[in-house]
């Protein structure tokens, strides 16, 4: 029989909890350690859909890349919404365990896997963790070559199946790429010294977008969610692959909040 501890174990080998940044909060946010887990749901976030969902699957546990507490809550009733979310796990015996920026920034994680489903190969580390020196926040990739930058946003689009995505065109060309996964804009300006032209991120506001145009940075703001999920979801069959005896399924209720209308 396998147990909650025994996935813990393998994430923590994966992607220990000490290379996550100091803001964060990770690892088994509800439940018991010494619950039997038959099957797993793999989610970004834990949304009200998604536990719906691992209702109706009859899922023992869940796994998140966004943690659901992330600072400690004050209260925990069904006034609120992250009261509600906690209840309902509870009342239904179904743990909930989230690797964020730990998961993010080790090797073989979501910011080095990105690199290889945009089809790139080589990369080396935008900035590294202060605990471990092959882990870290962000790729920076060299093209041997330099292209189009409509060719760069084509491939994205294709690579993240996506339809549409936030272009700041600060250059036709591109030939050193920054790729963070999430919300990266608070790296564009050391990735900008490091030489690089182009960056492929998420949650990029205005001023930000305005100023970077001016200085000749193109921008490909894929959005938070298609930045993460697909990656997430590549990068959990290391975990997957380890348990033949345990279901995993990946969520198919959770959406990206935003749409293009």
């Amino acid at each position: 029989m396998r147990i909650v501890n025994d996935i813990i174990k393998e994430m923590e080998s994966l992607a220990p909890s000490y290379l996550k940044e100091d803001f964060d909060n990770v690892g088994l946010m509800i439940g018991d350690r010494n619950k039997a887990v038959n099957k797993v749901l793999l989610a970004l976030d834990c949304t009200l859909k998604v536990i719906e969902e691992a209702k109706r699957e009859d899922v023992d546990l869940i796994i998140t890349h966004h943690p659901l507490i992330f600072r400690k809550p004050s209260n925990i009733t069904t006034d609120t919404l992250q009261g509600k979310k906690i209840i309902e796990l509870i009342k239904n015996d179904i743990s909930l365990y989230s690797s964020h920026t730990n998961l993010d920034s080790v090797e073989n994680g979501l910011n080095h896997s990105i690199v290889s489903i945009l089809g790139f190969e080589e990369s080396s580390l935008l900035e590294k963790n202060k605990n471990v020196s092959s882990a870290g926040l962000g790729r920076i990739v060299e093209l041997d070559k330099e292209i189009k930058l409509q060719n760069l946003i084509e491939q994205v689009k294709r690579k993240l199946n996506i339809s549409n995505l936030r272009v700041v065109k600060g250059n036709d060309t591109v030939s050193k790429i920054a790729i963070i996964n999430g919300s990266g804009q608070d790296f564009i300006a050391k990735a900008m010294k490091l030489g690089v032209d182009t960056v492929i991120t998420g949650d990029t506001t205005y001023h930000f977008a305005s100023d970077y145009k001016e200085m000749g940075i193109n921008i490909l703001d894929v959005g938070h969610f298609s930045s993460e999920q697909i990656v997430f979801f590549n990068v959990m069959k290391q975990i997957e692959s380890k348990f033949n005896d345990i279901v995993f399924i990946e969520s198919k209720v959770e959406e990206d909040p935003f749409t293009f209308e």
